[in-house]
Formats: C-alpha cells, sequence, structure tokens
C-alpha cells in the first residue's frame, strides 16, 4: 500500500507560479512512475505530467510543456510539480499518483489513468486574472 499526500497548493495570479509536493509511503518509492493529473470543476480528471521511475523520462500534456517541471527525489520519497506562468484555465484540484514501474515501459501508458494504481487526495490550485 501507497500513501500520498500532496501540498503546496493555493491561489495565484495568472502568471504566478506554485510549487506542489508530493509525500510518499512506499519503501520502494524509486521503483514507481510518479504523475500528477488534474481535474477542473465540471470536467473529467485529466493527465498533466509523470516522470518514471528511474526518473530519466518525462512527460507532459501538451498545455503546460514548456510551464510545468516535474522532477523526483527518491531519497525524500517525494515528487514535485513546479508550475510557472500559470494561467486560469490551470485551475483544478491537483492529483499525485503513483504505479508500479513493471506496468508502463512504453510512451503512451504514462498517460493512462490505469496505469497508475495509488492516489492522493489531491490539493487545489486556483488562478486568478
Amino acid at each position: 500500500q501507497v500513501q500520498l499526500v500532496e501540498s503546496g497548493g493555493g491561489l495565484v495570479q495568472a502568471g504566478g507560479s506554485l510549487r506542489l509536493s508530493c509525500a510518499a509511503s512506499a519503501h520502494t518509492f524509486s521503483s514507481y512512475n510518479m504523475a500528477w493529473f488534474r481535474q477542473a470543476p465540471g470536467k473529467e480528471r485529466e493527465f498533466g505530467a509523470a516522470i518514471s521511475w528511474t526518473g530519466g523520462s518525462t512527460y507532459y500534456v501538451d498545455s503546460v510543456k514548456g510551464r510545468f517541471t516535474i522532477s523526483r527525489d527518491n531519497a525524500k520519497n517525494a515528487v514535485y510539480l513546479q508550475m510557472i506562468d500559470l494561467k486560469p484555465e490551470d485551475t483544478a484540484v491537483y492529483y499525485c499518483a503513483a504505479g508500479e514501474g513493471y506496468r508502463c515501459s512504453g510512451y503512451g501508458c504514462y498517460f493512462e489513468r490505469d496505469t497508475y494504481k495509488y492516489w492522493g487526495q489531491g490539493t487545489q490550485v486556483t488562478v486568478s486574472l
């Protein structure tokens, strides 16, 4: 069982920055692919960014490329999402997710919700004009 706890959300003006953190309880954290998904009011939960269990590969949805950066620190059992140049359309609840590394080795699976077995409770990000 893996427990994930997100932090770092809040209210920010358009053009501002936030850094989300996700603390994981897994003893074998370094063997998990990690991702950030987000869900805006009235919309489906969507993929945002992912990082492979090795940390060597990262993936982003087109709408955040160049503005969001996902990273991980296996020594701290943590994954981060640095967000800059935030836009009102980035407003959503952001969820941290973890999936065993062996479940995904190809490009496409990193974007799929089913790849990730464990989910956090989410942290709210609100971007105002």
